[in-house]
């Protein structure tokens, strides 16, 4: 079977089948023809201009203080908001649809790159970055038979399910979940699996066909063309596809002339038209990225009505709906324990069980209560109270939260157990959801979200929405930690202001690192006797922001 096509701007496809399957003879041949491939790509990599000339490597910092309550930071001021993303209303609630940017251009125009200067200059949680390749319609036998000898346009509107795209950008504008197809670039199909992405504010969406959609242009708040030099793009498209996807130099140029070019000169420049920015030689237009940074930052700052909190005062007492375990004796004698860094891991897990069975018992009493009598041994009646609800439902935010789920069984009888993993993106520095096991019908239940430490409250927040996005109802979550940090604190209780918070003890600053100052160190590490990571964070692994 030949090559698959490389479509536009898409994923590195999977290798090709192992050469054993060939002749000796082939074997050799092609491992010549791929020494000769690899050295063109080396060559072609010489003709590239460099990505973002004129200006050093952006360090990303943080919208969140170390102090204080988080930041929003623009260009023209810092405003106060007492920790809730821009895009919530003083309710706790989206106050506006989520922000979408539309980023078009030709085939390996840096796009993607450019996309990704915008995450990290935005500096912002909640960006989520959708690719049009992920979209490709799945294809008859007839036309996987042509995807094969390269003779399916990939670069044509009818290529893509624009239908599906519509409707997966109005869910994320509207803040709710979406399953995204992943794409088979090998089979020419999409996978069984589908991605799900959650919390969409800020929504960048790239490909070829971004704005070849009248319906799909609406959904745009902003449109941004990268023009980047046809040279330029045809260079990039040869080395990407020599170095990454096995082809030869005659076989991508064929497929450039007869689709990616008429398909660009026809369908793609048209529409730079269409564009409220033009970045001229892409990624490398820092100034650009930099505008269309200001331009972001000053929309959500206008939409969320930050103004009227700029002159809030910077006294901010902890929230009502936060509950800390009563200091007694006892409590901070088995605090003094676990923040020993002397403390041995078996006096760490033991005394660090002794405060979760504690923190579980205290936030049993915030539960739902009726009246009810029940007879006694001896026929006497006893006015009593039972539990009001369906059903309690732990949920534990991996790794470390998952260390309190014996505790929580231990006095709730047949309750059931649902786990999130969030991990860090290395890119954009957001939390993300990589798995998810929640119990069915779970909206009807209280649930008891459960994490060690809580430091920013990203992975947090990032855990209630997804909860949310199962129709479990605000009042019926509660976040329950170990140890938190004002500024979790803060974040947490005023993006979700009828969520419960309670923990046995609340530290005031975090360090650069988001570390809790004085704190107990990283608790998985200590719990599970793993060596630590030394730029982590309280915020437990695997998320570290």
């Amino acid at each position: 079977m030949a090559a698959p096509p490389a479509h536009a701007d898409a994923a590195p496809s999977p290798t090709s089948p192992p050469a054993a399957r060939d002749p000796p003879g082939r074997q050799a041949e092609k491992s010549e023809t791929a020494c000769e491939d690899r050295s063109n790509a080396e060559s072609l990599d010489r003709l590239l201009p460099p990505v973002g000339t004129g200006r050093s490597p952006r360090k990303r910092t943080t919208s969140q203080c170390k102090s204080e309550p988080p930041l929003l930071r623009t260009s023209k001021r810092t405003i106060y908001t007492a920790g809730r993303p821009p895009w919530y209303n003083e309710h706790g609630t989206q106050s506006k649809e989520a922000f979408a940017i539309g980023l078009g251009g030709g085939s390996a125009s840096g796009k993607t790159t450019v996309a990704r200067m915008i995450i990290e200059a935005l500096d912002v949680p909640w960006v989520v970055l959708l690719s049009m390749d992920s979209f490709y319609k799945v294809l008859t036998e007839q036309q996987q038979e042509q995807a094969a000898h390269n003779n399916f346009n990939f670069d044509h509107p009818d290529a893509f399910d624009f239908d599906l795209i519509i409707s997966t950008l109005k869910k994320l504008k509207q803040g709710k979940s979406v399953k995204v197809p992943i794409y088979d670039f090998t089979t020419h199909s999409r996978k069984k699996d589908w991605k799900t992405l959650y919390g969409a504010n800020v929504i960048i969406f790239e490909g070829i066909m971004a704005f070849a959609d009248k319906t799909l242009l609406e959904l745009l708040d902003m449109k941004i063309f990268v023009d980047t030099d046809s040279d330029i793009r045809l260079v990039r498209r040869l080395r990407r596809d020599i170095s990454e996807r096995g082809r030869d130099i005659e076989g991508v140029i064929k497929q450039y002339n007869k689709f990616v070019k008429p398909a660009f000169d026809q369908y793609i420049q048209p529409t730079m038209r269409l564009a409220d920015i033009v970045v001229p030689r892409g990624s490398g237009n820092t100034v650009a990225i930099d505008l269309i940074v200001q331009h972001v930052h000053s929309q959500l700052e206008e939409v969320s009505g930050l103004a009227a909190l700029a002159s809030a005062h910077q006294c901010h007492p902890l929230p009502r709906t936060l509950s800390v375990l009563k200091s007694t004796p006892q409590v901070r004698g088995m605090h003094t324990i676990i923040r020993d860094k002397e403390t041995s891991r078996d006096e760490f897990i033991f005394y660090s069980k002794r405060l979760m069975r504690l923190l579980i018992e205290h936030a049993l009493s915030f539960l739902p209560f009726q009246d009810c009598v029940v007879q006694t041994p001896q026929g006497q009646d006893y006015a009593g109270k039972c539990y009001a609800g369906k059903q309690i439902t732990g949920v534990s935010i991996l790794r470390a939260g998952e260390t309190m789920e014996p505790a929580l069984r231990a006095v709730c009888k047949d309750v059931r157990i649902g786990t999130i993993l969030i991990q860090t993106n290395q890119l954009t520095g957001e939390p993300e959801l990589h798995y998810l096991r929640l119990p069915k019908d779970i909206s009807d239940d209280h649930v008891i979200l459960m994490d060690c430490t809580v430091s920013t409250g990203a992975a947090a927040m990032m855990a209630v929405r997804v909860l949310l996005d199962h129709d479990v109802p605000e009042d019926k979550i509660f976040l329950l930690s170990l140890l938190m940090a004002e500024m979790g604190v803060h974040s947490v209780a005023y993006a979700f202001p009828r969520v419960r918070i309670i923990t046995t003890a609340v530290d005031k600053r975090v360090n650069d690192l988001f570390r809790i100052i004085p704190g107990i160190g990283n608790f998985g590490d200590r719990y599970f006797g793993t060596d630590a990571v030394p730029d982590g964070s309280d915020e437990e692994e695997p998320y570290t922001g």
